[in-house]
């Protein structure tokens, strides 16, 4: 344990301007209501007239933030939670419900407290969190540990409400006792992958797997709460946020007819607070305050992630500078339970700072800026974004119209008819909303001009970097090479070509392109499926990166084995490994499979190296390289390596070529999906079955039929789109909408399986659209079916030209898809692209987004269209 210090301030900052905030009207009242139900008959006193953050919303009106925000276990949560932030924001801003730790995230739609608001980095439920700060209002005691802050809140109505660009909350500060010691980091061990690490699974043990993987499914929505009847006072809360600082609002309310806060037993008023936590247990950290400036400030290195991969960036922190509203009227410091009054400097582990206000306080607000560079670069950043004087409605407004110029490109009509549970439109536009989330931009402004230098944290080289470009992590790419990646290049085209700069920084810095990087390499999931996120942006016309340099990044994945590889089993968050990459190659480059007997999840590397090798080799031939094209599109035929005649199955092979038990060798599957993972060779794959297509879709009968298809994880999520491929478009269209009918609704349990930045989302957006990407290395589309009449999207400059806006055609330009009768008939009949017919059920790239109009003609009986496809190797 290291040692607490703390420092007596013997003077303050007196150079320091007094700051002065523009104090915005804005509150929200409701009544309140007790565990039963009933009706507290007094409603809260405010000198605020109630906020209307809500005007001209659009149809962010439509977006539910709380989507995948409850499941009883890891695996049926979808992994989100109720932020706040910008598209691609470095920053989110939520409700803390519980502690967050691999496996578990910040708010529960469960829980029935709030113990803070936190700004957080953690990008998946599966992931760490790292650099977190924590803001918590109070009144009277200071409450410090998360057992003792936590304050009771209502569900639904004006109890809570989440959008987009602000979430607001009533919390009862009389709640009473501790609560929520479970639902600490500390009281669940790091939670049960301590630093990310786990140990050797039993199925690898056992060379590998006899156990199937757990099935996930949606939970029920959680039925909601309610304050105390008795409640006294309330902190009425706002939150918003930008890329890299939050803006919180807090109003201090009574119930008593007084403006101001009522006395206590005995007379006394007591004093408004605000709490802000910077680090855990065993992490130690540095708080300051500064009652001149009227900040506090400090840094927290926490990295749930310290076990994973072969990166060490020893010097990481993250830093924030808080900045109020209001004089404080006292101050100290906090160690775990203890309290310090009067300290204004400490260090430590379980640290936190707190700036008490005049009892007369009815309202505070708070800026934070957040810097994973230095505290300067904190504060920075929020003078930048936030400057003094910048109104919260101001903050809230810009927010709204970040997400406005992505959302409200879209315009959905013709809308089936069903309850708010289920309601499509609520699940599509909050489906952009999460897939326009990431990857995260990690890059911090210098100055106000756009076209400043950017500065980041590199965790690769532990230093700090400048590029006048953004930089982006949170790759999280076994989940997101399969839909997430094209949707940015219809939604995001101006950023694409920043991300592939971002994956050949990587390379350059650690030698090998990302697999799941979160803010450096994890080595989790399998495969280097980067070599198909580049394949994709090319197959899309862009080109504004180093294509020489992506094929030398794709050309190592392909032919160079990671270090150890005959040593190491690679076994899911097995610890302190080097870089992953493609963990067997030496096998698989020996004689075409990797080895059961020798390395973990031997049968899924085996399907994925083989689609890793079709995507490089598609680099390869844009480069001109002819004869290494051609060895990796035969590489790319490896997947029949693995096919049982005899079963009509894919199968783990042993380095002596005997078969592997059928249960062994997979990554989040099992031998049914994976059957079907052959996404770049679907003609190929069918020769594989006994009568051909007929065989193929029979199994594929089979496959969904006997409940073996998991939409809850991504092996599963291009399957449905293969009966298209082989010629049975009706069966896909009714096993899509099976789908989305039963893996997606409108509410907290919203999402059957986590969220996996973009991707369960991204199959949602594109199927509501029509259409899906079932090879994601190349530029098609396969037509499913469409839920909507009518959509028109005005498609981004630059989505013609290679995310290249103002030139060559480089402008916005609309898409109407139009499927008259779509949300009662399923079938598709015909297809026309500018009045063109099409037979065949594939679009490419190109061909979308230079079209002005899709008609679908569509169907209430299955009909003959799309059964005489075409070649789709």
């Amino acid at each position: 344990m290291k040692r607490i210090m703390l420092w007596l301030c013997a003077t303050l900052y007196s150079s320091s301007p007094l700051l002065s905030l523009a104090h915005p009207n804005g509150a929200l009242g409701a009544s309140c209501h007790d565990d039963s139900g009933t009706h507290n008959t007094h409603p809260p006193h405010n000198t605020y007239p109630a906020p209307n953050y809500h005007e001209n919303a659009g149809v962010l009106k439509h977006v539910n933030p709380h989507i995948g925000t409850a499941g009883l276990t890891p695996d049926s949560n979808g992994g989100m939670v109720p932020s706040v932030s910008v598209p691609f924001g470095m920053t989110r801003w939520t409700a803390q419900t519980r502690e967050n730790y691999i496996s578990t995230v910040p708010y529960s739609d469960y829980d029935v407290r709030i113990h803070g608001f936190q700004a957080t980095h953690q990008p998946a439920i599966w992931m760490g969190e790292m650099g977190q700060v924590v803001v918590v209002p109070g009144w009277g005691e200071v409450k410090g540990r998360f057992e003792g802050r936590g304050m009771r809140f209502g569900k639904g109505g004006e109890e809570e409400r989440s959008s987009p660009y602000v979430y607001e909350v009533r919390l009862d500060a009389d709640t009473e006792g501790t609560h929520g010691g479970n639902l600490t980091e500390d009281a669940n061990g790091e939670g049960p992958v301590p630093g990310g690490a786990g140990g050797v699974p039993d199925s690898v043990r056992e060379g590998l797997s006899n156990h199937p993987p757990e099935k996930r499914s949606a939970s029920t929505k959680p039925s909601s709460s309610s304050h105390s009847s008795h409640s006294k006072r309330w902190i009425r809360v706002a939150m918003t946020a930008l890329a890299h600082t939050g803006h919180l609002r807090f109003d201090f309310e009574d119930a008593h007819s007084h403006p101001f806060n009522s006395p206590k037993p005995g007379g006394t008023r007591e004093n408004p607070y605000v709490f802000i936590q910077a680090t855990r247990r065993n992490w130690t950290g540095h708080v300051e305050i500064d009652p001149l400036r009227r900040e506090v400030y400090g840094n927290n290195p926490q990295r749930q992630d310290y076990r994973l991969g072969p990166d060490r960036p020893e010097s990481f922190s993250g830093y924030f500078v808080s900045r109020f509203s209001e004089p404080f009227t006292s101050y100290g410091t906090t160690s775990g339970g203890n309290v310090s009054e009067s300290t204004c400097s400490a260090s430590g582990e379980e640290l936190g700072a707190f700036v008490r206000f005049s009892p007369k306080t009815t309202r505070v607000e708070v800026r934070t800026g957040v810097s994973f560079v230095s505290v300067e670069q904190a504060r920075k950043n929020l003078d930048i974004e936030m400057p003094d004087g910048t109104t919260f409605e101001k903050t809230v407004e810009q927010v709204k119209e970040a997400w406005l110029e992505k959302l409200g490109r879209v315009t959905i009509e013709g809308v089936n008819n069903t309850d708010a549970e289920h309601d499509q439109r609520t699940i599509w536009y909050t489906a952009l909303f999460h897939s326009l989330q990431y990857p995260n931009d990690f890059s911090e402004p210098t100055s106000t001009s756009p076209d400043s230098p950017r500065i980041f944290y590199n965790g690769y080289t532990d230093s700090i970097c400048t590029i006048n470009e953004s930089y982006y992590q949170s790759w999280s790419i076994w989940d997101t090479y399969r839909a997430e990646h094209s949707l940015l290049t219809l939604f995001a085209p101006e950023r694409v070509n920043g991300m592939m700069r971002s994956l050949l920084r990587i390379f350059d810095w650690s030698g090998r392109l990302p697999m799941w990087a979160n803010m450096v390499e994890t080595n989790i999931m399998i495969a280097t499926n980067a070599d198909v996120v580049l394949a994709n942006a090319l197959s899309r016309g862009f080109r504004s990166f180093n294509i020489t340099k992506a094929w030398a990044a794709v050309h190592k994945d392909a032919y160079e084995p990671p270090e150890r590889d005959t040593e190491l089993l690679y076994y899911d968050r097995e610890p302190d490994t080097p870089y992953e990459v493609r963990a067997g190659l030496t096998s698989y480059m020996d004689h075409g499979w990797v080895d059961n007997d020798r390395w973990a999840e031997s049968a899924s590397r085996t399907l994925d190296y083989a689609f890793n090798d079709a995507a490089c080799a598609m680099i390869a031939r844009e480069i001109g390289d002819t004869k290494a094209a051609e060895n990796l599109e035969k590489r790319a035929k490896n997947y029949a390596n693995l096919w049982n005649s005899k079963t009509q199955f894919m199968q783990a092979r042993n380095e002596n070529g005997s078969s592997a038990n059928d249960t062994w060798g997979w990554t989040e599957g099992d031998k049914w999906v994976y059957t079907f993972d052959v996404p770049h060779d679907i003609d190929g794959l069918a020769n594989l079955f006994d009568g051909g297509r007929e065989g193929m879709k029979a199994k594929l009968d089979e496959h969904f039929e006997g409940g073996h298809n998991m939409h809850s994880n991504e092996p599963s999520h291009h399957v449905p789109y293969l009966y298209s491929l082989i010629g049975y478009p009706n069966s896909a269209a009714n096993k899509i909408r099976e789908i989305a009918w039963d893996d997606y609704n409108a509410t907290s349990a919203g999402l059957s399986g986590n969220e996996d930045l973009g991707q369960m989302s991204a199959w949602y957006v594109f199927s509501a659209l029509g259409f899906y990407p079932v090879n994601s290395a190349g530029d098609d589309y396969v037509i499913g079916t469409p839920f909507f009449e009518k959509i028109s999207i005005r498609l981004p400059a630059g989505v013609t030209t290679g995310g290249k806006a103002g030139h060559d055609g480089g402008m916005e330009k609309e898409l109407v898809i139009s499927a008259p009768g779509a949300p009662r008939k399923r079938y598709v009949k015909g297809l026309m692209v500018d009045g063109r017919r099409k037979d065949d059920p594939v679009i490419s790239h190109s061909e979308l987004v230079n079209a002005g109009l899709l008609v679908l003609e569509m169907s209430e009986t299955p009909t003959g269209w799309g059964s005489r496809i075409k070649s789709h190797s």
